[in-house]
């Protein structure tokens, strides 16, 4: 845990990271309840939010040689705050990332596809940087919020990954993060399969509807 003299400095930190998160789930709530209201089909199955834990900042500027402290956080750091989009296919995935690059009031700073290039572990998702403004008492401090979208499959494989690199402290044995790169390579395979099936469905929706107007 973080030492007493720099208490008030961390939590200051947290408290404006926690409203910065809280400014881009509103957002994204308000997106998924006008996708409900519009009688189409909702590309948004869940939305989930965090801000980072000390341990996890500190293990992160460890990780990056650098001295925990909270300009290094700051300064090193874009995913203290986080908000992770869960979707049903990939296609809903850049469907939603045209919606919010169209929206007036969310500034989109930088756009990471590790879909269409996945990281070396295997790691897929979109991740999105956006830039929010928290206004304080005092001032307004602008707070990079990270958005990631992927499909329920990748955050399956993305859960269980980061549980086991977390039990073995980013050291897992090689068979097992070749064991997890295959598995990551059957849930792209897998995303694909069920882009084929949904394509056949609204096909065979679509012409339904044509053969009874």
């Amino acid at each position: 845990m973080y030492q007493d003299m720099y208490k008030e400095e961390w939590e200051q930190l947290f408290l404006i990271h926690g409203f910065a998160v809280e400014e881009i789930n509103s957002k994204l709530n308000k997106l998924y309840e006008t996708y409900e209201l519009s009688g189409e089909s909702n590309p948004i199955e869940h939305i989930k939010a965090r801000v980072k834990s000390y341990e996890s900042i500190a293990r992160k500027l460890e990780e990056k040689e650098k001295s925990v402290n909270v300009p290094n956080a700051k300064r090193y750091l874009n995913d203290i705050a986080g908000v992770r989009i869960i979707c049903a296919f990939t296609s809903d995935i850049y469907g939603i990332l045209e919606t919010l690059i169209h929206q007036t009031d969310i500034k989109i700073i930088e756009i990471k596809d590790y879909i269409k290039k996945p990281k070396a572990s295997g790691y897929q998702s979109l991740h999105i940087l956006v830039d929010t403004m928290v206004q304080l008492s005092d001032c307004v401090e602008h707070v990079p919020v990270e958005v990631q979208i992927r499909t329920i499959a990748m955050d399956y494989w993305a859960t269980l990954e980061h549980k086991l690199r977390y039990k073995y402290f980013d050291k897992a044995p090689v068979h097992i993060a070749q064991e997890l790169k295959k598995c990551a390579s059957i849930i792209k395979a897998l995303d694909r399969k069920m882009m084929v099936i949904k394509k056949e469905i609204d096909e065979y929706e679509f012409k339904d509807h044509e053969d009874h107007s």
